[in-house]
């Protein structure tokens, strides 16, 4: 079983500073030092609990990948290769993956024990952290895609509202819940991943996120999609920050 992922918001080398500093404010979380061996990451650092957001340089559009932690990396991906993945490139201490709906992961050696933070108080006085990823996935390849994750996750359903989305549960000390979402007639292209900011207060999220810079799409749903200063969406939903 899958027991923790990380997410990165993978951006050119000129978006970096704005796009850090834009997530470092809508998390409450300063950015971190490159890492080392590594420069093109930065983290941003809970003071409570452990990393699971981070920021990447790359060459290319920007996008929203997810790294899965693995105890045996190779035995991970022959697993998921069973599954309907496709191995892209093995690293010394990573794979990279792709999912059956071309969804690019990573399958990243790690043994340490991670702890989940906790949501951050705003001073208007509601609560807000990233707390779920969602998984956009065009109609034709929805059911390949959730029976995948269901597989190699090795998490449970969950009760969700609305017949597009499927959810999973992971354990408890994972930061975030992973959401999958049929996209509707005509909405094509790859699958791909947006973060959720979960909040208490929805519209006083909205409030605070609007003043840091994003860009707001929609608001009419009972949750609010907007753009970071990369162009990437993300929503301010209800799901609890806890």
């Amino acid at each position: 079983m899958v027991r923790w992922i990380h997410a990165f918001i993978d951006v050119a080398a000129d978006a970096v500073e704005p796009t850090a500093a834009f997530w470092s404010a809508i998390t409450g979380w300063p950015v971190g030092e490159p890492w080392p061996e590594h420069p093109e990451f930065h983290s941003l650092e809970p003071p409570d609990g452990s990393a699971y957001l981070h920021v990447q340089r790359i060459e290319g559009p920007p996008r929203v990948h997810l790294d899965l932690m693995s105890g045996d990396v190779d035995a991970d991906r022959d697993a998921h290769v069973a599954a309907g993945a496709t191995a892209v490139a093995r690293y010394r201490w990573w794979q990279v993956m792709a999912s059956p709906g071309g969804l690019p992961y990573c399958l990243v050696e790690e043994s340490n024990t991670r702890t989940r933070p906790g949501p951050r108080r705003w001073s208007q006085g509601h609560r807000s952290r990233v707390a779920q990823v969602c998984v956009d996935i065009p109609e034709d390849r929805f059911d390949r895609e959730v029976a995948f994750w269901r597989s190699v996750t090795g998490w449970p359903p969950d009760r969700t509202t609305r017949p597009e989305y499927e959810r999973l549960r992971p354990p408890a000390e994972c930061p975030m819940f992973f959401l999958l979402q049929r996209l509707g007639p005509g909405e094509s292209g790859p699958v791909r991943v947006h973060l959720d900011v979960g909040t208490d207060d929805v519209a006083a999220e909205i409030d605070r996120v609007r003043g840091q810079g994003a860009v707001l799409l929609d608001d009419s749903l009972p949750w609010a999609v907007f753009t970071d200063p990369a162009g990437l969406p993300f929503c301010v939903t209800p799901r609890p920050p806890a």
